[in-house]
């Protein structure tokens, strides 16, 4: 695959180039490994496209598993404690698990609530989602997940990586496209979602 079109935010490809050359070397070459040629398998039943091969969201996304488990990129899971509190939420965050627990009862929950957000890939403070899924899951990875493991120091940087509006109509509907995703994320101001991330938009060699 080819990387067609790539968006910064809040300087994360700077930060990339600047503090992670070869990691980010390395993730543009596993990108340009997969033939997504290979994995268009999916024959399509909706009543616009009957019959025609499209390509398959399920294998792309194996694909790119595959090679990046290969480089060591491994999932991470973050757990926290939940609070409907703005006042105390800033506070809680900067705990660690077993103590955001404590401080939630000090302040007198009975019952504090555990969660978690997970991502696939990770390594050296620097998360990717690949996202050949719906609009709803990148919206997401972009305005929560990202967000969610920066604030926690997990990353210090989100990559997004989606195929452009060119490859998106070659596969089923309502699959998101990098030059959608990107007008969502300038339209919300140049300072939200408050991390650094780079969009990557992807299409077949």
């Amino acid at each position: 695959m080819r990387i067609v079109a790539r968006y910064s935010h809040l300087n994360g490809e700077e930060f990339l180039l600047v503090h992670h050359k070869t990691v980010y070397r390395e993730i543009l070459d596993v990108i340009k490994q997969v033939e997504a040629k290979r994995f268009r398998t999916k024959v399509s039943e909706e009543k616009t496209m009957k019959g025609k091969l499209l390509y398959n969201p399920d294998e792309l996304n194996r694909e790119f598993r595959t090679l990046l488990r290969k480089k060591k990129w491994e999932e991470k899971r973050y757990s926290y404690y939940v609070t409907t509190d703005h006042t105390i939420m800033r506070e809680l965050i900067d705990l660690s698990l077993e103590k955001q627990r404590e401080f939630l009862i000090e302040r007198g929950v009975s019952e504090p609530i555990r969660s978690y957000k997970q991502t696939d890939f990770v390594k050296d403070n620097i998360a990717i989602e690949v996202q050949f899924g719906k609009y709803a899951f990148v919206a997401y990875d972009l305005f929560v997940k990202h967000l969610l493991f920066y604030s926690g120091n997990i990353i210090n940087v989100g990559i997004e990586v989606l195929p452009m509006k060119s490859m998106q109509s070659e596969m089923s509907t309502g699959i998101a496209y990098y030059e959608g995703e990107v007008y969502n994320v300038l339209r919300h101001g140049r300072n939200n979602p408050p991390v650094p991330l780079v969009v990557m938009g992807v299409a077949p060699q």
